[in-house]
């Protein structure tokens, strides 16, 4: 099987968890660290590019799990946290990675926003070097071992 065939399989793996999870993600910490998590991965390699941002937009409106929380409430989360990333990445990222940090007490929520942003990651046909590092990043914030999830 290729490589790109077993992400796939993967991202579809993952997102059949997220949603068999569904009941159980419903927390604040997770809603927040979850738009955290789509906005470092939308924006992972630097620059918010306008075609991404609407992209992970819709795949945020459009996500099952996600429909526990109203869409205009993620949608004003979610561009707030790519404004900080816009303004200064570098800070930004750090105050994301707090964010993304506050799941860490339920280890079922810290997991399932890890497995949001590969799925984001990968919503695009590309899961690249950049997305898998930032993920990788809020698997050490979220006290997760990133070879969990094969980064």
């Amino acid at each position: 099987m290729a490589l790109w065939d077993r992400f796939k399989e993967s991202a579809s793996q993952m997102q059949t968890q997220l949603v068999a999870k569904k009941n159980d993600l419903k927390s604040g910490a997770f809603r927040d660290a979850g738009m955290a998590m789509c906005a470092l991965v939308a924006a992972a390699d630097g620059t918010v590019d306008p075609a991404e941002r609407q992209r992970v937009a819709q795949l945020i409106s459009t996500n099952e799990v996600l429909q526990n929380f109203p869409a205009d409430d993620l949608r004003r989360r979610f561009e707030g946290n790519l404004d900080k990333l816009a303004a200064d990445f570098a800070f930004g990222k750090v105050g994301i990675l707090q964010e993304i940090a506050k799941a860490k007490k339920k280890p079922a929520e810290a997991r399932a926003v890890v497995q949001i942003g590969i799925v984001i990651g990968g919503a695009d046909g590309d899961f690249d070097k950049d997305e898998r590092a930032v993920v990788r990043e809020a698997c050490y914030a979220l006290g997760l071992p990133p070879h969990e999830f094969d980064l």
